[in-house]
């Protein structure tokens, strides 16, 4: 059972309605005794966050007054929907991003801005193959924009449509290029152009 001590040492503590539908409110610091009387009294359930482990107080009688029951429920980590890419992907994309920024025949700027402010430096060493380590959310650029240059190859089968199809004017863009809208600067706007593209090769 736990003691009225290892209650106040919760590290985060949740009040919850059995029968409601409102959202679980995360209290602040310690809960008192004061609070946890009330939250039985008026049929709440009480979890306490202790690590990794969370601990379920419940008031199950129907009737009158009861003392609560402790369940300890273990949390589930996270797992990403995707799978996560490894360095060394990471490293190969970025080899490939240069040559088909060269391609595509964009400017450092250009690059640095469709890398997530990349910085001018740091572009350099990667036209010269030295890559190193690429955080997370640059991958996740380098991933989509890879993902856009399949789906032009599967799109086009003339090699000089597929790369310049970027800088034409595009109706689904409102008028604008492709490369104008991922040039707003945003993850977003790379996975927008990758969505549209996807759309048309059926997927």
């Amino acid at each position: 059972m736990l003691g009225v001590d290892e209650i106040g040492k919760a590290r985060r503590v949740y009040f919850r309605e059995g029968r409601s539908t409102k959202r679980d409110q995360p209290g602040s610091g310690y809960i008192g005794m004061s609070d946890f009387m009330r939250a039985l009294s008026r049929n709440f359930a009480i979890c306490l966050q202790y690590g990794n482990k969370i601990l379920i107080l419940c008031q199950k009688a129907k009737n009158g007054f009861a003392m609560p029951q402790l369940q300890l429920v273990e949390k589930t980590p996270f797992r990403p929907s995707a799978p996560e890419i490894s360095d060394a992907e990471g490293e190969a994309m970025g080899r490939a991003v240069v040559n088909l920024f060269a391609r595509w025949g964009l400017t450092d700027a250009q690059a640095c801005v469709l890398l997530g402010g990349l910085s001018a430096r740091t572009w350099a060493r990667w036209k010269t193959g030295a890559i190193g380590r690429i955080p997370r959310d640059l991958k996740a650029r380098l991933s989509n924009l890879m993902g856009i240059h399949k789906a032009l190859r599967i799109i086009f089968n003339e090699t000089e449509r597929s790369y310049g199809w970027i800088n034409r004017p595009n109706e689904a863009f409102g008028g604008s290029p492709a490369l104008d809208i991922m040039l707003a600067g945003e993850l977003t706007d790379i996975m927008r152009v990758r969505r549209y593209l996807d759309s048309v090769r059926g997927e």
